[in-house]
């Protein structure tokens, strides 16, 4: 007998929260969809508790960690844990994530009837995403500060790209052997390795777009290393009149960025043409992602907040439309991916 409770999170409940990823998640192959849907809306639960400015990021961090003790069966105080869940869920302007925060319960619960080895996945990516988010509440100040802080170099940059999205990559890669088994032909290694990079790709544009944003909160992800080399501080990125002086940092760390997309394309192709519903539910966000570095490479003014390289909806249903006719063809996708990314370089 279905279970409305699970239908609703699983249905209505993730596609509030989850927008554009929604589509990606629909396409994918029946068996995929719950395990990595519930582990969608546990990290997303875990996002907004981290994301919540009114609440102090000490309690913020204490509901983090007490939320992935839950999702991991470790033992805790459960009525504390709904106590601090709903002074945050209270917090909420977005009536969403309000019902997401209150959802936890029901959610842990359908975490609990997932197959050992799906429950196993979930909870080490859940895990490794708020890990990524207790990295933000501990080397950033308070929102609400008027501080800034800078991570100190490049692989300190790296490692928080795989915390936050490279680790999905893997989780995805699990996710196929274990319910398409024998569609990838690609060693396991060979394609967590490949996800991981389709990840840091996806949050390197990221960064890079919303930098402007970032900064205003006290937050800034290019590493004070780099803004040496380029004579910046991160308050001289505070001012959108320096874009252009910063453009030559933006374009070093967009290079690194094109070349986990590269990485990107070989996952992809690893699919075979026939997963198309698999395939597509990769080329939606690469393309998607490179639209995005398009628009960010002609914007002069990527500092500022108010002029976010976002690409547009009708976009994306126009990229989502022109997909279904490239999806069965390696040479297509190719060609297709390659040229964009030879677009971006030629505007540097």
């Amino acid at each position: 007998m279905p279970n409305p409770t699970r239908a609703f999170l699983l249905g209505p409940l993730l596609k509030g929260v989850s927008r554009s990823f929604y589509l990606t998640l629909r396409v994918l192959p029946v068996g995929m969809r719950d395990p990595i849907g519930l582990a969608y809306l546990l990290a997303r639960a875990a996002d907004t508790i981290a994301d919540t400015s009114l609440v102090a990021p000490e309690q913020r961090l204490q509901l983090l960690l007490a939320l992935r003790d839950q999702v991991n069966g470790v033992s805790s105080d459960g009525a504390l844990f709904q106590r601090m869940a709903a002074e945050v869920a209270g917090q909420q302007s977005q009536s969403d994530e309000k019902v997401l925060l209150e959802s936890l319960g029901p959610a842990l619960d359908i975490l609990a009837q997932l197959n050992e080895s799906d429950r196993k996945a979930v909870r080490e990516i859940v895990s490794t995403l708020t890990e990524g988010m207790e990295f933000d509440l501990r080397a950033f100040p308070d929102e609400r500060s008027g501080r800034i802080a800078a991570l100190r170099e490049y692989p300190e940059l790296d490692r928080y790209t795989y915390l936050v999205a490279g680790c999905v990559g893997e989780f995805w890669t699990t996710m196929t052997y274990a319910h398409m088994p024998g569609t990838l032909k690609e060693r396991p290694e060979t394609m967590a390795s490949r996800g991981v990079r389709f990840g840091k790709a996806l949050q390197m544009t990221n960064v890079l777009r919303d930098c402007g944003k970032d900064l205003r909160i006290g937050r800034c992800y290019l590493p004070q290393t780099l803004l040496d080399q380029h004579g910046l501080s991160p308050q001289d990125l505070l001012l959108p009149a320096n874009s252009l002086r910063a453009r030559p940092l933006m374009i070093e760390l967009l290079r690194t960025t094109l070349d986990h997309f590269r990485e990107a394309l070989d996952y992809t192709l690893a699919i075979p043409a026939f997963s198309v519903r698999l395939r597509l539910a990769c080329l939606w966000p690469i393309l998607i992602g490179l639209e995005t570095l398009l628009l960010l490479v002609d914007n002069e003014a990527w500092l500022d907040p108010q002029k976010v390289s976002k690409v547009r909806r009708n976009t994306v249903y126009r990229i989502i439309a022109s997909s279904l006719l490239l999806v069965g063809s390696n040479a297509l996708v190719r060609q297709s991916i390659e040229q964009r990314i030879r677009h971006i370089e030629g505007r540097f």
